[in-house]
C-alpha cells in the first residue's frame, strides 16, 4: 500500500451521490477491481481519528492529470459528508489500494454482477476486466428508490443485460435487488456470482450461487478504520483452509472473499463490545 498526498481533480453529483475524481500516481497503476482506499477526514483539527474506506470506482494509470482514481461517496454520516464536501485543488490523505480485489476467472465463463445502491461503484472496474477475458457479464442493480441507484448508464454500457429493481418501484421493478437473482441466473446459466452491497444481500447471494453449483464473490461491508490491518476494525469471521473458524481482518485477507467461506453465524466484534457496554456488562 502507498500513502500519498491526493489532489481533487473534478466532483459531481450522480443522484444522491457524490463522486470525486483526485490525482493518485502512486496508488492508481497498483488498483485492481475489489480493492479500495481510505482516506483521513474532517481535516487536521478533526475529532473523526477513523479513517474512510472508499471502493475504488475507476482507476486509471494515465491521463490528463497522470494516475487518478474515482470513488462514489454517500453522505451518510460526519465524515463521508466532510468527503463529499471537498471541493477542485482539495487535498486528501489516501491510503492505497487496501486489501486484495476479486479473481478472475480462467476462461470465458457467464458472470452476473450484483450490486446495491452506492456500493455497486466497485464492480463496474471488474465488469471491464471481465469483458477482456471474454466472459458474458449481466448485471443487477437495486435500491430504495431511483436516486438511491449508481451506475445504471454504466451497466446500460457494460452489460449484456442489465436489471434494475427498487423498493418503491420507481425505477425499473419494484423489489429489492436478490429478487431477480434466481431468474437471472437461470437465464445467464451464471457460473460465478460478484456482489456488492449489506451483509443481507451478501448472505443471500452467497446461498443461492452454492444452490445453484456457482462461485460467489463478495465485497464485505465493514469499516476500514485503518486500511493497514492495525486496528482490527474490519474483523471478519470466515472458515480458514483447515476447516476452522477464525476472524481475519477485510483490509488485509480481503474485502473480497468467496461466499463460502464467509461465515453468518457470529455477529463483529464491534457489535458484541457495543451490546455488552449497553447493559452496563462492558465497556466499549
Amino acid at each position: 500500500m502507498i500513502r500519498e498526498s491526493a489532489q481533487v481533480a473534478a466532483t459531481r453529483r450522480v443522484g444522491e451521490y457524490t463522486v470525486l475524481t483526485m490525482t493518485a500516481p502512486g496508488i492508481a497503476p497498483l488498483a485492481r477491481p475489489g480493492q479500495a482506499v481510505t482516506f483521513a477526514v474532517g481535516g487536521a483539527q478533526s475529532s473523526l481519528l477513523a479513517r474512510r474506506g472508499c471502493a475504488i470506482f475507476r482507476a486509471q494509470e494515465r491521463g490528463v492529470y497522470g494516475g487518478t482514481l474515482e470513488i462514489v461517496v454517500d453522505a451518510g454520516e460526519p465524515g463521508t459528508r466532510w468527503l463529499a464536501e471537498r471541493r477542485r485543488n482539495d487535498l486528501l490523505d489516501v491510503i492505497g489500494p487496501v486489501g486484495r480485489g476479486f479473481a478472475l476467472p480462467r476462461d470465458p465463463v457467464s458472470c452476473l454482477l450484483i450490486g446495491a445502491g452506492w456500493r455497486s461503484a466497485g464492480l463496474f472496474g471488474l465488469a471491464e476486466a471481465l469483458h477482456a477475458r471474454g466472459c458474458r457479464v449481466d448485471i443487477i442493480l437495486g435500491a430504495a428508490t431511483a436516486e438511491r441507484l449508481f451506475g445504471v448508464l454504466e451497466a446500460r454500457r457494460e452489460s449484456a443485460t442489465l436489471t434494475v429493481l427498487t423498493e418503491d418501484g420507481s425505477m425499473g421493478a419494484r423489489g429489492q435487488a436478490t429478487d431477480a437473482l434466481d431468474e437471472v441466473m437461470a437465464r445467464g446459466d451464471t457460473s460465478v456470482v460478484y456482489a456488492s452491497g449489506p451483509a443481507g444481500l451478501l448472505r443471500t447471494v452467497a446461498e443461492r450461487a452454492r444452490e445453484r453449483g456457482a462461485v460467489s464473490q463478495l465485497i464485505v461491508d465493514v469499516s476500514l478504520a485503518c486500511g493497514s490491518g492495525g486496528c482490527l476494525g474490519c474483523a471478519v469471521w470466515v472458515t480458514g483452509q483447515d476447516g476452522n473458524p477464525r476472524w481475519v481482518r477485510a483490509c488485509v485477507e480481503g474485502p473480497t472473499f468467496r461466499g463460502d467461506v464467509l461465515r453468518w453465524d457470529r455477529p463483529h466484534p464491534a457489535a458484541v463490545l457495543t451490546s455488552l457496554s449497553r447493559d452496563g456488562s462492558a465497556a466499549p
